[in-house]
């Protein structure tokens, strides 16, 4: 047999043999204002098994064909819902027993290769601004901070990169 290109019902045969992560994991993108970045977190969060995306502040939310391009259409069957007040949704996040993790590099920040959750533990993961970050009242509310150590001269990368690599070391991130 040679090492071939797998055909999309290949993929869905190998999907229905792999076992899913068990951590719940949901998003939070707040004043994520560039579509295709919105449209670049369903298709992640399609391929890695998110729960729920939570559209906040500035951020566009479907329909729209920015997002759906981009997305390759995943915005309708990744579950979504705006948040009026993202405060308040991580309020009630917090009483459904979700540990909220916000995305940025501060002085208190854990590289995320060093954190440790329970395995099953569930995350709700803050995304911030393309140019600002983590808002400092999302900050505030966050129980734990991470950040991806950048080996270049650069501090940060583009939001919908960031958030791959964040989830899926979050899904390896078990003790």
């Amino acid at each position: 047999m040679s090492n071939r290109q797998l055909e999309h019902a290949d993929h869905l045969e190998i999907q229905n043999r792999t076992k899913k992560s068990t951590r719940p994991i949901s998003l939070l993108a707040h004043n994520i204002t560039v579509p295709m970045n919105v449209g670049s977190l369903f298709r992640i969060s399609d391929a890695l098994g998110i729960e729920k995306i939570y559209l906040s502040g500035d951020t566009p939310v479907p329909p729209n064909n920015k997002i759906r391009k981009t997305s390759r259409s995943t915005e309708k069957y990744v579950p979504y819902e705006t948040a009026e007040n993202p405060v308040e949704l991580i309020k009630r996040l917090k009483e459904e027993n979700y540990t909220i993790i916000a995305l940025e590099i501060t002085s208190d920040s854990t590289p995320l290769q060093e954190l440790q959750l329970e395995k099953e533990q569930k995350v709700c993961l803050i995304l911030g601004s393309e140019n600002t970050g983590v808002s400092k009242k999302l900050l505030e509310l966050a129980d734990i901070t991470t950040h991806i150590p950048m080996l270049g001269k650069n501090s940060s990368m583009n939001v919908a990169t960031a958030c791959g690599i964040a989830v899926y070391g979050l899904t390896l991130a078990a003790i």
